[in-house]
This record gives structure tokens, sequence and C-alpha cells, in this order.
């Protein structure tokens, strides 16, 4: 069995910033990618960022130079800073993760979600 405990969702005013963080644990090789999406109310799940084992980021376009990725290898971590929050990132957040089982499978997983609500 696989854990994501994600945290930092809350409430902020337009223009504020939060961190989200997302703690990876339970049968658990190795994580080849770890990343974060968001869902609004009647629109599709959509990707916000992701980064790879070694480093590597991807950034929806909406996001770019508001928001940053990072992990922590050591702890199979993966935050999301997020700045200059606008209305439109109002939407629940949800944790993913590309890992390697004991067998050497390739699996995925999520997280719950956490609701991010921005007031204008």
């Amino acid at each position: 069995q696989v854990q994501l405990v994600e945290s930092g969702g809350g409430l902020v005013q337009a223009g504020g910033s939060l961190r989200l963080s997302c703690a990876a644990s339970g049968s658990i090789f190795s994580i080849d990618a770890m990343g974060w999406y968001r869902q609004a109310p009647g629109k599709q799940r959509e990707l916000v960022a992701r980064i790879t084992r070694g480093g590597n980021t991807d950034y929806a376009d909406f996001v770019k130079g508001r928001f940053t990725i990072s992990r922590s290898n050591a702890k199979n971590t993966v935050y999301l800073q997020m700045n200059s929050l606008k209305s439109e990132d109002t939407a629940v957040y949800y944790c993913n993760i590309i890992y390697r089982d004991y067998t050497i499978s390739s699996r995925n997983y999520w997280g719950q979600g956490t609701q991010v609500t921005v007031s204008s």
C-alpha cells in the first residue's frame, strides 16, 4: 500500500502565497516523478507542475513564473510554492506520483486532494 499525505491548502487572498506539501510512504522502491494537478469545479483535471527524480521540471503555462515545484528524494516529499495567487487558481490540488514498487513495476498513485481557495 501507498499513502500520500497532502497539506498546505487553504484560503488566501489574491496576490498571496501558499505552500503545498505531499509526503509519500508505503511500499515504494523508488519514485520516478512527483507532480501536482488541479481540478476546478466543472473542469477537467489538469497538470500544474511535475518534477523528476533528477530534478527536471515541467510547468503549465498558466503558472510559469508564479509557482515553483521542488522535492526531497530523501523524504519522498514534493512541494509546490505558489505565489501571486489569482482567483482562477482556486481548485482542488492533487498530488501524483509515478513510482516503482518492490517488484520494480511502474505504478501511478493519486492523493485525495487539498482545497486551495483564492479570494479576490
